[in-house]
């Protein structure tokens, strides 16, 4: 998989990395973990511009995450969890999935759309219930592009500080990545109590 990106980017430039970006996804296989460390790698060795990568990622993403939200939207909760689970097995996706990421696009509103985004495991099928929401399209692809900046920004100077050894971005993610779902929930909880005492003091 590995060489085959790195095909991709060297023969496409950042074309190359918004189709990847694209089908990441799409096709969940594909992880954006060693795209755009990559990408950032190439970076060092002067073959691509900083900007322009985070910039290509980001459309890339963008794009990729737009077909779920219209599936979402037109396909409706129980529908889109029946179709997971009879055809979603190439795509590693259940009604499990479709369903935990209906409950946190529910417990974050729209906001969810964007940190969704940085969170493994959810950002590529948050776009689903951002859809099933019947979220308006303006909003979603402002809260996508949010989010996809700063994930596809984050992976892209790891690659470029990490040079040669880009392919253990990955293993750094995870512990990070808890990090920042954690501290996420800490932020919401601490908004929601805040809001509520608001509201009981006025």
């Amino acid at each position: 998989m590995i060489e085959s990106i790195v095909d991709t980017i060297s023969s496409l430039g950042y074309i190359g990395i918004a189709l990847l970006m694209a089908l990441e996804n799409i096709v969940p296989p594909i992880p954006s973990e060693l795209i755009m460390p990559l990408a950032g790698f190439a970076v060092t060795q002067g073959k691509l511009n900083f900007l322009f990568v985070v910039i290509a990622g980001t459309i890339g993403s963008v794009l990729g995450a737009t077909p779920w939200y219209f599936l979402g939207k037109s396909w409706g909760l129980n529908r889109t969890k029946k179709i997971a689970d009879r055809h979603g097995k190439w795509l590693t996706l259940s009604g499990k999935d479709v369903a935990k990421a209906k409950k946190w696009f529910d417990r974050r509103g729209y906001a969810a759309t964007a940190i969704g985004r940085l969170v493994p495991g959810i950002r590529t099928y948050i776009s689903i219930p951002a859809g099933i929401s019947k979220m308006p399209l303006l909003p979603f692809m402002i809260y996508s592009i949010a989010g996809s900046i700063v994930w596809v920004s984050l992976l892209t100077y790891a690659g470029y500080i990490l040079g040669e050894n880009y392919e253990q971005v990955s293993t750094y993610l995870k512990p990070v990545s808890s990090v920042v779902a954690i501290l996420l929930l800490a932020l919401l909880i601490y908004w929601i109590i805040k809001r509520r005492k608001k509201t009981f003091d006025n």
